[in-house]
């Protein structure tokens, strides 16, 4: 398993179900009340806000549930020693804890609540921590080439786990 803490590794997906808790519990209702205002502010937004506002409850969280079951499968393999598990599991690491920055830049530039920006505040240091022990087994150009792979796989992975969650709901 390399250095990185077990710890770390296990609260992961705790982290992970946490965080992404808070958005369930306020995505679709904070998306249909700000929906309008956001549009007004940002109108290059628009697809986005409108796919955002249309997806349901049910649909977002199949999203969520199909990112959790790559980071369970991710933590069960570097915890078994599977070869290249902590590059990937390490990936997976940089693109959350970027998604935590993404939250609190959102909640900024809007000067207000965000669905996830709570536990994306709560969790920094446990963000902090973990990229801390990642650095610690990579070098900068694997660090580097990890986390714009992280990014990428995250906007594409983000973009598949919407489409399945409205494929398997109507987005009801």
């Amino acid at each position: 398993m390399d250095t990185i803490s077990i710890y770390l590794i296990i609260l992961f997906p705790i982290t992970f179900i946490i965080h992404d808790g808070e958005e369930i519990l306020t995505q679709h209702k904070w998306m249909l009340t700000h929906k309008d205002t956001l549009i007004a502010r940002f109108p290059m937004l628009r697809p986005a806000l409108k796919h955002l506002s249309g997806m349901s409850t049910k649909a977002f969280t199949i999203a969520v549930l199909e990112e959790l079951a790559l980071i369970l499968i991710a933590t069960a393999c570097v915890i078994a020693g599977t070869p290249y598990s902590t590059e990937v599991w390490a990936i997976m690491f940089m693109a959350f804890s970027i998604h935590f920055l993404i939250h609190v830049g959102q909640g900024i530039i809007i000067r207000g609540y965000v669905p996830g920006l709570i536990t994306s505040v709560m969790l920094l240091p446990f963000a902090y921590i973990g990229m801390q022990n990642v650095c610690e087994i990579f070098n900068a150009t694997e660090l580097l080439l990890y986390g714009a792979v992280g990014v990428v796989a995250m906007v594409a992975n983000l973009a598949f786990a919407h489409w399945l969650g409205y494929k398997l709901t109507g987005g009801k």
